[in-house]
C-alpha cells in the first residue's frame, strides 16, 4: 500500500479554472446559485485507453477457495492442519466429522502409509467400519456451508480404496447439517483394494435454498474393512460448463464490469510470506491430482484449484488480456534473491510461464498447455516483474532484480510491455505499477495527482513511463464499500479517465470476500457473496457505470461553483487498546495517566473486566493480556472515548508470527483509531496509522524498526492537543502531528466523447448533502436531441449493499427530455451521475 497527503488551498468566493484535459471540482455553498459546466465538444483532448478499466485478482477473503473457484469441499485433499502452517491433525482433520447412523460402530482418522501420491495427496482420510448396523460416514461442512439449489445437479469426484470386499456401494449425499433432511444422494460401487478415482452426478430436486448443509460419504457397515479416501471434490454447475471451473454469479457479476484485463495472480499471494509460499505457477496446472496446493499469505492454505491455466481461461471466458504478474524474487518476510547466478532460475521460471501462456505447440511449455487442454497459445502484452517491491529493505534489491528480468524478457520477448513495480533507474520499464488505498476525502483531493497542470502548476511529468494503477481503492464499509467510498472513488476515476495518456490500465483491489465471520481479512472489497449469493457494493456499480461509459476521447470542461465551508474538527480523544496482525503477542503493566492523574492501570483489582476484544483468542493470566491467534487485525480495547493529553505505557512481547505490535490510541469505534504499528507489513516498518471510517493512512515517516521475538519492549505513547511521541525502550521514534486534512471539493466532473455513436458523455460526482442544480453547456456544437440517457447512484453515505437488500444502492436509469446545447440538471445529493447526450 502507498498512502499519500496532498493539502489544497481553498477560495472563498466563485473559482474558474479552465483545464485543458477536463476535471473540475468545486462546491456549492448553503443556499448558493446554480454551477456552470461548459463542455468544449469541438477541441478533444487525449485518447482514452480501451483498457483503462480491468480486473485485480488475489487469494485473499477466501476469494478463490470459498468464492471464485466453485469446488464446495474446504480441506478436500486432508492436507490442512489446525492453524496455518501447522502439520495435520491425525484425529481432527479441519471440516471434517465423524458420522454414524444406526448402530454403526467406527472411527475416522487421517493415513499418510500408501497415499494416492507422495507429493499432492499425501495424505488420507481412513474409514474404519468396526460392526453394528447402520452407516458409518465423513461430513465435510464446506466453506460456511454447502449450498443448496432448486433443480441442480452436482458432481462428485473422489480417489477411494478399502481393504476388503465391500459388498455394499458407498453413498454420497447432500444433506441439511443436522442430517435430518437429505437433498440428494447416489452411490458408488467398485471400490477395490487400488486406488482408483470416481464420480457421481448428485441431482437436487424441488429445494429450498439454503447454506447450512453438508456433504456426506458414507459406507455400510456390513463389513468390517478400513476405506480410505483422497481428494474428495463436489462441483455445482461452473462457468461456461467448464471442469474445475468458477461460479456464475460470480462470473456473470464481473462480467458487467465489462473489464479489459485481469491482472494475476495478484499481490501478496505472488510473492508468499517465504520464497517457498510463493505462487510456484508450474505447481498450479495439470490434473489437481498433481497440484499440492501451498500456503496462502493471508493465513489460510490454497488448494491451486485456480492455477495458471484457470486464469487464463477466466481471461478467455470475459474476453479480457491477461496482465502476468511473476514472481521476482522477493517475499514478504523480506526474503529475497541475489540478483546474478542465483537469481537466473527465476528469470528462466518467468520465460517458461510467458511461454506457457504464448507458445506454440512446438515449444516446451506450449506444448504442456496443449496437454492440459487449450491448443491455441494466449495473447500477452503485458508482463509485471514482482509486486509491491517498494517494501523490500534492501533498496538497491530490486533495482538489479528487475534489470535481470527487463533484459531476459526484452531479449526473448521484445514486444511485450513490462511493468516495474516502483521506479527503477537502470532500465526504462514501459508502464510502473502504482497503488493508493485511502478514504474517501484523500482520494477526493487527490484526483489531480495525474494532472499534466492544474491551476498552473506544474503536476504529473509526462516524460518517463506510463503508469498502471494497478491496486487502488477507498477503504470505507466494512466488508464491502459504502456509498461515500463510491464517490470518493468515482471522483478518483474522474482523474485517471482525463489521464489517460499516462494511464494506460488500472484496477481496483480487493475484487471479491466472503462476507461470512472469520472469512475476510481485508475491510473493503468491491463485491461480497455467500456460498449461495453475491451482491455489488456501491462502488462496484460507481465502476459499471464509468466502464460501460468509458468514451474515446476527453473533453476539456469548465465548471464555475462556490465553495462550502468545511466544519470545525474536533481535537483528538479517545480510548487505548492494543493488537496483532497474524501474530501471538502479549502485553502488561498498561497504564493510562492524564496529567498527574492515573485514569487505567492494568495492574490494579479487577482492571482485565472492562476489555473489550474484537478478532483473535485474548486472554489474561496474572496480569498479563495475551492474543494466541495468527488471524489479522486483532484488537482488545479499554478505557474512555474522551480520554485526551494522556500518557499511554506498557510493556510488549511477541510470541511467534510475522509482525509486532498494535498500540491502539484515540480509539472511538471500530471503524475510527489511531495504533502505532511497531514492525508491521511482515516486521519490516515502523510507523503511527490513523483511520477513519475504516480507510488508514500515515502520519510522519516510517522507520524501519523490527520486532524480536521473546524480548520485552517498554512503550510510551504521549499525546497533547494534536501532537504525538512514541518511544520504543526509551528512544523517541515518532514525533509528529495529527493534523486534520481538510476538506475534499465537493463536486467533480469530467466529459468524452464516444467515436462510432458521436454520443457526448457527461460524468458528475456529487459528494456533499445538497442537490446541486448545474447549467450545462456545449459548446461548438448546433444541437443535441432533447432525451437523453441517464444513470444515477445516489443515497446517503453510509448506505452499503448486503446479502439480505443486494441492490439498496444501485444504479437507476432514467430518460430526460430537456438536453439542449444549454439546459440544467439537479444532481442529486451524494451522487454519480452518467450522462449520454445524442447529437442531433
Amino acid at each position: 500500500m502507498k498512502y499519500e497527503k496532498k493539502l489544497f488551498a481553498f477560495a472563498i468566493h466563485f473559482t474558474r479554472i479552465l483545464l485543458p484535459l477536463g476535471l473540475l471540482a468545486i462546491g456549492v455553498a448553503e443556499g448558493a446559485e446554480p454551477g456552470k459546466l461548459n463542455v468544449q465538444v469541438t477541441e478533444p483532448g487525449v485518447r482514452i485507453s480501451p483498457t483503462l478499466y480491468g480486473l485485480m485478482t488475489e487469494e485473499i477473503n477466501h476469494a478463490y477457495d470459498g468464492g471464485l473457484y466453485a469446488e464446495l469441499i474446504q480441506n478436500r485433499a486432508f492436507k490442512d492442519g489446525p492453524k496455518i502452517g501447522e502439520a495435520p491433525d491425525p484425529n481432527h482433520p479441519p471440516h471434517w466429522s465423524l458420522v454414524k447412523s444406526g448402530t454403526a460402530d467406527g472411527a475416522m482418522k487421517l493415513d499418510a502409509t500408501n497415499p494416492v501420491n507422495s507429493t499432492a495427496l499425501s495424505t488420507s482420510l481412513r474409514l474404519d467400519i468396526n460392526g453394528g448396523d447402520g452407516c458409518i460416514g465423513a461430513a465435510n461442512d464446506g466453506y460456511w456451508g454447502i449450498p443448496v439449489k432448486t433443480h441442480t445437479a452436482y458432481q462428485v469426484s473422489f480417489y477411494a480404496r478399502a481393504n476388503c470386499d465391500l459388498k455394499q456401494p458407498l453413498t454420497v449425499a447432500i444433506e441439511s447439517a443436522d442430517g435430518k433432511t437429505v437433498y440428494a444422494s447416489a452411490t458408488v460401487e467398485g471400490i477395490g483394494p487400488e486406488w482408483k478415482k470416481h464420480h457421481a452426478t448428485l441431482n437436487v430436486g424441488e429445494a429450498k435454498s439454503s447454506t447450512n448443509n453438508r456433504f456426506v460419504i458414507s459406507a455400510p457397515t456390513g463389513s468390517k474393512c478400513s476405506v480410505w479416501l483422497s481428494l474428495v471434490s463436489l462441483f455445482p454447475p461452473t462457468f461456461n460448463n467448464r471442469s474445475n471451473g468458477l461460479r456464475p454469479d460470480l462470473m456473470q457479476m464481473l462480467a458487467g464490469l465489462k473489464p479489459a484485463f485481469l491482472r494475476f495472480p495478484g499481490g501478496n499471494y505472488l510473492e508468499g510470506n517465504t520464497i517457498e509460499e510463493r505462487f510456484d505457477w508450474k505447481k498450479t496446472i495439470g490434473p489437481l491430482e498433481e497440484r499440492p496446493g501451498h500456503v496462502c499469505p493471508w493465513g489460510y492454505p490454497s488448494s491451486d484449484g485456480v492455477g495458471l491455466l484457470e486464469f487464463l481461461t477466466w481471461c478467455e471466458d470475459l474476453k479480457m488480456q491477461p496482465v502476468l504478474a511473476v514472481y521476482a524474487g522477493y517475499s514478504l518476510q523480506q526474503q529475497r534473491v541475489t540478483p546474478g547466478s542465483d537469481l537466473q532460475p527465476f528469470v528462466q521460471d518467468a520465460l517458461d510461464e510467458i511461454e506457457y501462456v504464448t507458445g506454440g505447440p512446438e515449444t516446451t511449455w506450449g506444448a504442456q498447455r496443449v496437454k492440459d487442454g487449450h491448443p491455441e497459445p494466449f495473447k500477452l502484452n503485458y508482463v509485471e516483474v514482482g509486486n509491491e517491491d517498494n517494501f523490500d529493505n534492501v533498496k538497491s534489491s530490486y533495482e538489479k532484480r528487475f534489470a535481470q528480468f527487463f533484459d531476459a524478457i526484452k531479449a526473448k520477448y521484445p514486444n511485450l510491455k513490462i511493468i516495474a513495480t516502483m521506479p527503477v533507474r537502470d532500465r526504462q520499464p514501459d508502464l510502473v505499477d502504482d497503488h493508493y488505498y485511502r478514504s474517501a476525502r484523500e482520494m477526493e483531493r487527490d484526483s489531480d495527482h495525474y494532472d499534466a497542470q492544474a491551476g498552473g502548476r506544474p503536476k504529473f511529468s509526462r516524460s518517463g513511463p506510463k503508469i498502471f494503477v494497478g491496486e487502488w481503492a477507498t477503504t470505507e464499509g466494512r466488508p464491502t464499500p459504502t456509498l461515500q467510498a463510491a464517490l470518493g472513488d468515482a471522483a478518483w476515476m474522474t482523474g485517471m479517465e482525463r489521464n489517460s495518456d499516462a494511464i494506460l490500465i488500472s484496477c481496483y483491489a480487493p475484487l471479491l470476500v466472503n462476507v461470512n465471520q472469520g472469512a475476510s481479512q481485508w475491510g473493503t472489497n468491491l463485491i461480497g457473496y455467500d456460498a449461495l449469493a453475491s451482491f455489488g457494493s456501491p462502488s462496484y456499480y460507481a465502476q459499471k457505470m464509468f466502464n460501460e461509459n468509458r468514451g474515446d476521447r476527453v473533453l476539456p470542461v469548465q465548471l464555475d461553483v462556490a465553495p462550502g465551508k468545511p466544519p470545525e474538527p474536533p481535537m483528538p480523544h479517545g480510548k487505548i487498546g492494543v493488537g496483532t496482525w497474524a501474530t501471538q503477542s502479549e502485553y502488561k503493566n498498561m497504564k493510562v495517566s492524564m496529567g498527574d492523574k492515573v485514569v487505567y492501570s492494568s495492574d490494579s483489582a479487577d482492571s482485565t473486566d472492562d476489555w473489550q476484544p474484537g478478532a483473535g483468542e485474548w486472554s489474561w493470566d496474572q496480569g498479563t493480556l495475551r492474543q494466541k491467534s495468527n488471524d489479522v487485525n486483532c484488537r482488545d480495547t479499554v478505557g474512555d472515548t474522551k480520554w485526551t493529553d494522556c500518557v499511554y505505557t506498557l510493556k510488549a512481547r511477541k510470541i511467534s508470527g510475522n509482525e509486532g505490535f498494535l498500540i491502539m490510541f484515540h480509539v472511538q469505534d471500530d471503524d475510527n483509531w489511531l495504533w502505532w504499528n511497531i514492525g508491521g507489513w511482515n516486521n519490516s516498518r515502523t510507523v503511527i496509522q490513523k483511520t477513519e471510517h475504516g480507510a488508514s493512512r500515515e502520519l510522519g515517516r516510517a522507520q524501519n524498526i523490527t520486532v524480536d521475538t521473546d524480548r520485552w519492549y517498554d512503550i510510551k505513547i504521549e499525546t497533547k492537543g494534536r501532537h504525538i511521541r512514541c518511544y520504543l525502550d526509551g528512544k523517541l521514534l515518532s514525533d509528529v502531528d495529527d493534523t486534520p486534512e481538510p476538506p475534499a471539493l465537493p463536486v467533480y466532473a469530467t466529459a468524452s466523447r464516444e467515436d462510432a455513436s458521436g454520443d457526448v458523455i457527461l460524468k458528475v460526482v456529487n459528494t456533499e448533502a445538497a442537490d446541486r442544480p448545474i447549467e450545462i453547456n456545449l459548446a461548438g456544437i448546433d444541437g443535441v436531441k432533447p432525451q437523453a440517457l441517464v444513470e444515477e447512484l445516489a443515497g446517503q453515505p453510509d448506505d452499503v449493499n448486503t446479502l439480505a437488500d443486494p441492490t439498496h444502492v444501485a444504479t437507476k436509469t432514467m430518460t430526460i427530455d430537456n438536453a439542449a446545447t444549454r439546459f440544467t440538471h439537479v444532481f442529486p445529493a451524494y451522487s454519480v451521475t452518467v450522462m449520454r447526450l445524442k447529437r442531433s
